[in-house]
C-alpha cells in the first residue's frame, strides 16, 4: 500500500504548526508607528438626498454622475450656459505641456486641450471604462493622437509621479468618494511648481441652478487643497456659474526636520 502523503498525517500537521509558531515568535514586530492605521480623515452620518453620508472637512460628498449622464455633458447648450470655450481658451497652457484632465468624462475638454498642447500630451482620467471608450472613439474620429486614456481608481488617478505640468478638474471633484487620497496622489503626479485647477459651481451663489452638494464655495475648496500642502494662487470668476481656482505645488520639497 502506498504511504499517505506527509501533509496528510496528524504528525506533519503538528510539525507545521510548531514551525509557524517558532517563525513568528522570533521575528521582531514592526514599530507601532508603522503598523497602526492612519486616523480616518472622514466623518460619517445620515446621507442627504444627493449625498453619500460621508463628510470631508465639513462637506458631504455627493453622488457620482454615471456614464448614463454623458448626454448632459455633451448637451448643445453647454457652451453658451457655461462658456466652456472661454475656459479652454484661458487655461494657462504652453504647446509642450503635459496635462491631466481628471474626471474627463466624454473628453469634452480633453480633446480641445490636446490641440492646444500639440507638442505635449493630455492624460484623460476617469474611473468609468465606458467614459474612456467614448473618448477613444472621439479621438479616432477627430484624428487626435496625443491623448492617453487612463482608468483611475477611487483613490488614485494612476498617473506617473512628477510628470504633470497642469491638472484640471471640471465639476467633478465634489463627487470624489476619497478626496484626501485622490488629492495626495494628484500632488505626487504634479511636477515641482505644477498647478492644479479646480472648476466648481459657485456654492456661494444661490442663483446657480445646480444642486447644493454639486457646488462648492471658494472657502471650502481652499480648505481642502491647503490640507494637501498646495498653495492657493488665484480665484477667478470669469465664467457665468463657476469658480476657477488655481493652486500650485511647491517648487522644491521642504526639508524634513
Amino acid at each position: 500500500m502506498r504511504r499517505p502523503a506527509l501533509y496528510g498525517t496528524a504528525f506533519s500537521q503538528l510539525a507545521v504548526a510548531l514551525f509557524a509558531w517558532l517563525l513568528f515568535a522570533f521575528v521582531p514586530s514592526a514599530p507601532l508607528a508603522e503598523t497602526e492605521a492612519l486616523p480616518d480623515v472622514y466623518d460619517y452620518g445620515r446621507a442627504s438626498r444627493d449625498g453619500i453620508g460621508k463628510f470631508y472637512l465639513g462637506r458631504e460628498i455627493s453622488h457620482v454622475m454615471g456614464h448614463r449622464g454623458a448626454g448632459w455633458l455633451e448637451r448643445a447648450q453647454r457652451e453658451g450656459q457655461e462658456r466652456t470655450d472661454l475656459l479652454i481658451e484661458r487655461l494657462p497652457l504652453t504647446a509642450t505641456d503635459v496635462v491631466a484632465d481628471i474626471g474627463a468624462g466624454t473628453g469634452y475638454f480633453s480633446l480641445p486641450v490636446a490641440r492646444r498642447v500639440s507638442q505635449g500630451r493630455v492624460y484623460a482620467v476617469d474611473i468609468q471604462p465606458e467614459m474612456l471608450a467614448i473618448i477613444e472613439g472621439r479621438m479616432e474620429g477627430a484624428g487626435i493622437a496625443n491623448v492617453t486614456t487612463v482608468l483611475g481608481t477611487a483613490t488614485s488617478p494612476m498617473l506617473p509621479e512628477g510628470e504633470i505640468d497642469l491638472a484640471f478638474i471640471v465639476d467633478a471633484y465634489h463627487e470624489f468618494s476619497h478626496p484626501r487620497e485622490m488629492g495626495e496622489a494628484l500632488v505626487r503626479a504634479l511636477r515641482p511648481g505644477g498647478r492644479l485647477l479646480l472648476i466648481e459651481y459657485r456654492g456661494e451663489d444661490a442663483s446657480v441652478p445646480i444642486k447644493l452638494l454639486h457646488k462648492m464655495t471658494e472657502a471650502q475648496v481652499r480648505r481642502e487643497m491647503e490640507a494637501l500642502g498646495l498653495a492657493w494662487v488665484s480665484t477667478e470668476d470669469y465664467l457665468p456659474q463657476q469658480h476657477v481656482l488655481t493652486f500650485r505645488k511647491a517648487s522644491e520639497e521642504a526639508p524634513r526636520p
